[in-house]
């Protein structure tokens, strides 16, 4: 008599919140390119069917990874950019909240967008061009707070905002791949502050004489 074949056992379940969490960690330490399925399957202690289910492909969840993150990462510097601070305290908070994080032991070093997938291989084009969409909103969150700035009279008529911003973006990149390279907070800072000391001059105000109409 021949014995009933044996159900299948269930699949292994994936906490999504948890499993994003693993994700964005590994994406952040090892790159797009650097991580594979498999390094994911493992982290999470998954099999690869498991995560197409939850997340879709790789790149869809290197996606939801970036939201994750940058809603983690950003929420601050975009209080302070969008909030009534002053112009030139929002950058040297912008700026300096950048060292900290880009340095902090508790976390991967650098940013997970700001030099994230520059070289690639072909196949990771569209990866590429949605991180290069990224840091262009991020160049444009910071357009908008120098032209706010002009308009508010904190900076001259004639300021050119969108360099100005390309400026600060550079430098927060230039941070990054430092921090990456082993530099300390206090040494980003230095270098913060030596790029706040190019702030444009600010708006010329007209006083007239004592007396004089």
């Amino acid at each position: 008599m021949n014995e009933p074949a044996r159900k299948r056992g269930r699949p292994r379940l994936l906490d999504r919140d948890v499993g994003l969490d693993v994700a964005a960690r590994l994406f952040w330490e090892r790159g797009y390119e650097g991580t594979s399925i498999a390094d994911l399957t493992q982290a999470m202690g998954i099999p690869p069917p498991s995560l197409y289910a939850t997340f879709g492909s790789k790149e869809d969840l290197y996606r939801q990874a970036l939201d994750l993150i940058s809603e983690r990462e950003n929420k601050k510097c975009l209080e302070a950019l969008q909030g009534n601070m002053p112009a030139y305290d929002a950058i040297a908070f912008y700026l300096h909240d950048a060292a900290a994080r880009f340095t902090d032991p508790g976390r991967p070093r650098g940013c997970a967008v700001s030099t994230a997938v520059l070289q690639h291989a072909e196949k990771s084009k569209p990866v590429a061009q949605a991180l290069a969409a990224r840091r262009e909103l991020g160049r444009n969150i910071l357009k908008a707070r120098f032209d706010r700035a002009v308009a508010e009279g904190e900076l001259a008529t004639d300021t050119d905002t969108e360099a100005l911003a390309r400026f600060y973006a550079a430098v927060v990149q230039g941070m990054s791949a430092q921090a990456c390279d082993g530099a300390c907070e206090s040494t980003l800072k230095r270098l913060a502050d030596v790029a706040l000391s190019a702030w444009p001059k600010p708006q010329a105000r007209c006083h007239n004489p004592v007396g004089q109409s």
